[in-house]
Protein backbone atom coordinates (compact mmCIF):
# COMPACT_ATOMS: atom_id res chain seq x y z
CA UNK A 1 0.00 0.00 0.00
CA UNK A 2 1.13 3.46 -1.27
CA UNK A 3 1.37 6.10 1.97
CA UNK A 4 2.22 9.37 1.94
CA UNK A 5 4.39 11.85 4.75
CA UNK A 6 3.58 15.07 5.11
CA UNK A 7 5.70 17.86 5.61
CA UNK A 8 5.59 21.38 4.77
CA UNK A 9 5.31 22.23 1.28
CA UNK A 10 5.86 19.05 0.16
CA UNK A 11 4.07 15.41 -0.81
CA UNK A 12 6.83 12.96 0.10
CA UNK A 13 5.55 9.17 -0.54
CA UNK A 14 7.22 6.08 -0.14
CA UNK A 15 6.14 2.14 0.11
CA UNK A 16 5.99 1.24 3.32
CA UNK A 17 7.11 -2.57 4.66
CA UNK A 18 5.58 -4.53 6.60
CA UNK A 19 7.08 -4.42 9.94
CA UNK A 20 10.12 -6.46 10.05
CA UNK A 21 12.58 -7.09 13.15
CA UNK A 22 15.41 -6.32 10.11
CA UNK A 23 14.03 -4.50 7.34
CA UNK A 24 14.17 -6.26 3.80
CA UNK A 25 15.32 -4.01 1.25
CA UNK A 26 14.36 -5.63 -1.99
CA UNK A 27 12.65 -2.93 -4.36
CA UNK A 28 13.47 0.47 -5.61
CA UNK A 29 11.09 2.98 -4.04
CA UNK A 30 11.18 6.90 -4.17
CA UNK A 31 10.97 10.08 -1.81
CA UNK A 32 9.66 13.37 -4.42
CA UNK A 33 8.02 16.33 -3.95
CA UNK A 34 5.26 17.52 -6.48
CA UNK A 35 3.75 21.26 -6.18
CA UNK A 36 2.42 23.58 -8.57
CA UNK A 37 3.93 27.15 -9.88
CA UNK A 38 2.58 30.28 -10.14
CA UNK A 39 1.64 29.48 -13.67
CA UNK A 40 -0.38 25.85 -12.85
CA UNK A 41 2.69 23.79 -13.73
CA UNK A 42 4.20 20.62 -11.97
CA UNK A 43 7.51 21.13 -10.74
CA UNK A 44 9.49 18.07 -9.14
CA UNK A 45 11.82 18.23 -6.52
CA UNK A 46 14.61 15.82 -6.54
CA UNK A 47 15.71 14.46 -3.16
CA UNK A 48 18.24 14.95 -0.74
CA UNK A 49 19.99 11.84 0.80
CA UNK A 50 22.16 13.55 3.66
CA UNK A 51 24.00 11.00 6.13
CA UNK A 52 27.03 12.07 9.05
CA UNK A 53 29.14 9.72 9.87
CA UNK A 54 30.30 8.25 12.95
CA UNK A 55 30.03 5.51 15.83
CA UNK A 56 26.90 4.37 17.56
CA UNK A 57 27.09 4.04 21.08
CA UNK A 58 27.14 6.89 24.18
CA UNK A 59 31.08 5.53 24.34
CA UNK A 60 31.53 7.65 21.09
CA UNK A 61 29.26 10.34 22.00
CA UNK A 62 31.06 14.33 21.22
CA UNK A 63 34.13 12.46 19.86
CA UNK A 64 36.55 14.07 17.62
CA UNK A 65 35.34 11.13 14.63
CA UNK A 66 31.41 11.70 15.38
CA UNK A 67 31.14 15.12 14.35
CA UNK A 68 29.20 13.93 11.10
CA UNK A 69 26.56 12.42 13.68
CA UNK A 70 26.13 16.12 15.50
CA UNK A 71 25.55 18.11 12.47
CA UNK A 72 22.91 15.47 11.39
CA UNK A 73 21.94 16.46 14.86
CA UNK A 74 21.64 20.04 14.12
CA UNK A 75 19.90 19.59 11.31
CA UNK A 76 17.35 17.47 12.51
CA UNK A 77 16.70 20.05 15.35
CA UNK A 78 16.68 23.13 13.22
CA UNK A 79 13.99 21.17 10.62
CA UNK A 80 11.97 19.87 12.81
CA UNK A 81 12.82 16.38 11.46
CA UNK A 82 12.60 13.55 14.23
CA UNK A 83 14.69 10.47 13.47
CA UNK A 84 12.64 7.74 14.56
CA UNK A 85 13.17 5.10 12.25
CA UNK A 86 15.76 2.44 11.76
CA UNK A 87 16.45 1.24 7.63
CA UNK A 88 19.26 -0.17 6.42
CA UNK A 89 21.30 -0.07 9.47
CA UNK A 90 20.89 3.44 9.66
CA UNK A 91 18.46 5.94 12.05
CA UNK A 92 17.03 7.85 9.34
CA UNK A 93 13.72 10.87 9.32
CA UNK A 94 12.11 12.05 6.92
CA UNK A 95 11.18 15.67 6.16
CA UNK A 96 11.90 18.68 4.08
CA UNK A 97 14.36 21.69 3.71
CA UNK A 98 12.07 24.57 2.03
CA UNK A 99 9.84 22.57 -0.36
CA UNK A 100 12.64 19.99 -1.10
CA UNK A 101 12.36 16.68 0.58
CA UNK A 102 15.67 15.54 2.69
CA UNK A 103 16.48 12.09 3.95
CA UNK A 104 18.46 12.30 7.07
CA UNK A 105 20.57 9.47 8.30
CA UNK A 106 22.99 8.20 10.97
CA UNK A 107 24.48 4.94 10.01
CA UNK A 108 24.74 2.19 12.77
CA UNK A 109 27.50 0.26 11.35
CA UNK A 110 30.67 1.53 13.08
CA UNK A 111 32.58 4.39 10.72
CA UNK A 112 34.49 1.69 9.06
CA UNK A 113 31.39 0.21 7.30
CA UNK A 114 29.00 3.31 6.92
CA UNK A 115 28.70 2.42 2.86
CA UNK A 116 26.56 -0.78 4.06
CA UNK A 117 24.24 1.70 5.02
CA UNK A 118 24.57 4.46 2.64
CA UNK A 119 24.63 2.27 -0.60
CA UNK A 120 21.69 0.66 0.02
CA UNK A 121 19.55 3.68 1.19
CA UNK A 122 20.78 6.04 -1.86
CA UNK A 123 19.19 2.72 -3.98
CA UNK A 124 16.13 2.06 -1.71
CA UNK A 125 15.54 5.46 -2.45
CA UNK A 126 16.40 6.19 -6.27
CA UNK A 127 18.44 9.51 -4.68
CA UNK A 128 20.94 10.36 -7.55
CA UNK A 129 25.00 10.54 -6.69
CA UNK A 130 24.51 14.56 -7.09
CA UNK A 131 22.05 14.43 -4.24
CA UNK A 132 24.04 12.24 -1.46
CA UNK A 133 25.53 14.76 0.84
CA UNK A 134 28.53 13.09 3.03
CA UNK A 135 29.16 14.48 6.36
CA UNK A 136 32.31 13.75 8.15
CA UNK A 137 35.91 14.94 10.29
CA UNK A 138 38.21 15.80 8.16
CA UNK A 139 42.27 16.34 10.38
CA UNK A 140 43.26 17.98 7.39
CA UNK A 141 41.31 21.17 8.16
CA UNK A 142 41.69 23.24 10.98
CA UNK A 143 39.23 22.57 14.49
CA UNK A 144 35.88 24.13 13.76
CA UNK A 145 36.96 24.92 9.94
CA UNK A 146 33.92 23.58 7.14
CA UNK A 147 34.77 22.84 3.34
CA UNK A 148 31.93 22.05 0.69
CA UNK A 149 32.63 19.99 -1.71
CA UNK A 150 30.87 18.55 -5.23
CA UNK A 151 33.21 15.56 -4.99
CA UNK A 152 36.00 14.37 -4.03
CA UNK A 153 38.34 11.34 -2.68
CA UNK A 154 38.07 10.01 0.50
CA UNK A 155 41.30 11.16 1.85
CA UNK A 156 42.11 7.80 4.15
CA UNK A 157 39.20 8.66 5.63
CA UNK A 158 38.03 5.19 6.49
CA UNK A 159 34.28 5.79 6.19
CA UNK A 160 34.06 7.84 3.29
CA UNK A 161 36.07 4.99 1.68
CA UNK A 162 33.54 2.27 2.75
CA UNK A 163 30.60 4.63 1.75
CA UNK A 164 32.50 5.26 -2.20
CA UNK A 165 33.44 1.44 -2.21
CA UNK A 166 29.16 0.90 -1.83
CA UNK A 167 28.26 3.71 -4.73
CA UNK A 168 30.33 1.74 -7.00
CA UNK A 169 33.47 3.03 -6.46
CA UNK A 170 32.28 6.69 -7.43
CA UNK A 171 33.64 9.80 -5.66
CA UNK A 172 31.25 12.44 -7.39
CA UNK A 173 29.08 13.31 -4.26
CA UNK A 174 29.20 16.06 -2.58
CA UNK A 175 30.42 16.24 0.97
CA UNK A 176 30.72 18.29 4.03
CA UNK A 177 34.04 18.28 5.58
CA UNK A 178 34.10 19.77 9.10
CA UNK A 179 38.17 20.12 10.40
CA UNK A 180 39.01 18.15 13.71
CA UNK A 181 42.85 19.48 13.74
CA UNK A 182 45.69 17.08 13.79
CA UNK A 183 47.00 15.12 16.69
CA UNK A 184 49.21 16.80 19.03
CA UNK A 185 52.83 15.83 18.77
CA UNK A 186 53.15 11.91 18.49
CA UNK A 187 49.94 11.08 20.01
CA UNK A 188 48.37 8.10 18.22
CA UNK A 189 45.49 8.90 14.90
CA UNK A 190 42.95 6.28 16.45
CA UNK A 191 43.61 7.59 20.02
CA UNK A 192 42.78 11.12 19.05
CA UNK A 193 39.82 10.67 17.18
CA UNK A 194 38.16 9.14 19.85
CA UNK A 195 39.34 11.48 21.79
CA UNK A 196 36.34 14.53 22.93
CA UNK A 197 36.49 18.09 22.01
CA UNK A 198 38.34 20.66 24.74
CA UNK A 199 36.40 23.37 26.07
CA UNK A 200 38.33 26.06 23.19
CA UNK A 201 37.45 23.48 20.48
CA UNK A 202 33.99 22.50 21.73
CA UNK A 203 33.55 26.16 21.15
CA UNK A 204 34.38 26.40 17.67
CA UNK A 205 32.84 23.01 16.97
CA UNK A 206 29.43 24.21 18.30
CA UNK A 207 29.74 27.50 15.99
CA UNK A 208 30.76 25.31 13.28
CA UNK A 209 27.38 23.30 13.56
CA UNK A 210 25.52 26.09 13.26
CA UNK A 211 27.13 27.35 10.49
CA UNK A 212 26.69 23.90 8.56
CA UNK A 213 23.07 24.18 8.89
CA UNK A 214 22.85 27.13 6.98
CA UNK A 215 25.36 25.86 4.59
CA UNK A 216 23.40 23.06 4.14
CA UNK A 217 19.92 24.70 3.61
CA UNK A 218 21.49 27.07 0.61
CA UNK A 219 22.97 23.54 -0.85
CA UNK A 220 20.07 22.20 -0.91
CA UNK A 221 17.83 24.89 -2.12
CA UNK A 222 20.53 26.60 -4.59
CA UNK A 223 23.18 23.80 -5.39
CA UNK A 224 27.11 24.04 -5.68
CA UNK A 225 26.17 28.34 -6.58
CA UNK A 226 28.54 31.11 -5.74
CA UNK A 227 27.48 31.77 -2.01
CA UNK A 228 29.07 28.49 -1.94
CA UNK A 229 32.06 29.01 -2.61
CA UNK A 230 31.76 32.37 -0.73
CA UNK A 231 31.09 30.05 2.58
CA UNK A 232 34.01 27.82 1.95
CA UNK A 233 36.31 31.10 1.51
CA UNK A 234 34.74 32.26 4.73
CA UNK A 235 35.52 29.33 6.50
CA UNK A 236 39.14 29.29 5.06
CA UNK A 237 40.21 32.38 6.70
CA UNK A 238 37.88 32.83 9.76
CA UNK A 239 40.55 32.20 12.42
CA UNK A 240 42.88 34.10 10.56
CA UNK A 241 44.27 37.51 12.21
CA UNK A 242 43.66 40.50 10.75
Amino acid sequence: MLHAVSVPGTYISFRKSPVVKRPLLCTKHQISASLHNSDGDKVEYTPWLIVGLGNPGNKYYGTRHNVGFEMIDQISQAEGISLNTIQSKSLIGIGSIGQVPILLAKPQAYMNFSGEAVGPLAFYYQVPLRHILLIYDEMSLPNGVIRLQPKGGHGHHNGTKSVMDHLDGSRNFPRMCIGIGNPPGTMDMKAFLLQKFSSVERVQIDAALEQGVDAVRTLVLKGFDESINRFNIKQKYKFHKV
